[in-house]
């Protein structure tokens, strides 16, 4: 159970520093979700956001940062 809980307050102080990295990135002016290629749909009741753009930049910027993390812990 220790490792458990020790895997969840890993994860939980992760998710903090990752909100305060997308705040501070719209506070400084970074278009992240408004890139081309992010669909919005405003109706009379209801907002719907698909952020396809920023998904896609993201996961490229992930995986080379994964691949260089990778590539240099050999």
């Amino acid at each position: 159970m220790n490792e458990l809980g020790k895997t969840l307050l890993g994860l939980g102080v992760l998710l903090a520093c990752i909100g305060a990295v997308v705040l501070i990135a719209g506070r400084i002016g970074l278009p992240l979700g408004r890139l081309p290629g992010d669909f919005v749909h405003r109706g009379r009741r209801v907002t719907v956001f698909f952020p396809l753009g920023t998904s896609i930049l993201l996961s490229v910027l992930l995986s080379v940062l994964f691949y260089l993390i990778s590539h240099f812990r050999r």
